[in-house]
């Protein structure tokens, strides 16, 4: 049985996550359709149908999270990566918002965990804001370059977190996205998480060591590669690559 407060979590952000559209008028926000092309391989590979859906949200998601440079200034295209990092892992999920998220903070550099760009430390490339940061997403512009820059790396930083915001929204950040997935494949899932896990431990697998952290990191590090390099999960890890397709609807 699901815990009641679960439950509760799960219910409140249905309501959230499929509520009807706020009223913006998209035709105000001007989008670079040449850049989407150059810049977003999924936004590419998609029908003409859903290149003008896929445009649609990123329009909304623009109207409706601030993107912010911390001490550094940004590009129109660095606005429009951060909001199609947003989009694609949730492209198939027609009406999904993300409730928990009213800003997004690019940094010149990695920081540190004092939020600095400078001096010695910095390894932090992205992160999910909580505390008095809840509602804010951290990232580092370069990183957030790279992601897009990078297609054979199996990495984008910025998916990596929009995913993490992704498993909070069901009330828990644990690597179990329950508003992805089916109850029925819960166990199967970490079943396979630990499998992996431990074959990253034995150095038998290509996914990110960094995966190997907890639940948490594992989803969100297996999720950037999906995205990134579809074709070689499902050679590599094709019962992985078949739980992430069902997740993320892309069957």
């Amino acid at each position: 049985m699901i815990p009641f407060l679960l439950f509760i979590a799960i219910i409140i952000g249905t309501i959230y996550f499929f509520q009807p559209k706020k009223k913006i008028d998209l035709n105000t926000i001007s989008i670079n359709t040449d850049d989407l092309e150059k810049q977003v391989l999924f936004f590419s590979r998609l029908s003409v149908e859903e290149k003008t859906r896929f445009i649609e949200e990123v329009k909304y998601f623009l109207a409706s999270v601030k993107i912010t440079g911390v001490d550094t200034g940004i590009t129109e295209t660095d606005k429009l990566l951060v909001a199609s990092s947003a989009v694609i892992p949730v492209f198939h999920f027609k009406g999904w918002r993300y409730y928990n998220l009213q800003e997004v903070l690019l940094y010149s550099d990695a920081i540190d965990m004092n939020f600095s760009s400078t001096g010695q430390g910095r390894d932090i490339l992205g992160m999910v804001g909580t505390g008095y940061l809840e509602g804010k997403m951290l990232l580092s512009k370069p990183a957030l370059e790279l992601g897009f820059d990078n297609r054979t790396d199996k990495n984008n930083t910025a998916i990596h977190e929009f995913v993490h915001l992704i498993d909070k929204m069901d009330g828990e950040t644990d690597g179990v996205p329950k508003l992805l997935m089916n109850q029925q494949y819960v166990i199967p899932w970490l079943d396979m998480i630990h499998q992996e896990m431990k074959k990253i431990a034995a150095n038998r697998s290509d996914i990110n060591v960094y995966a190997y952290t907890n639940q948490t990191e594992f989803f969100a590090v297996v999720a950037e590669y999906f995205f990134e390099r579809p074709d070689l999960l499902q050679q590599k890890h094709p019962d992985l690559y078949k739980m992430l397709l069902m997740m993320f609807k892309q069957a």
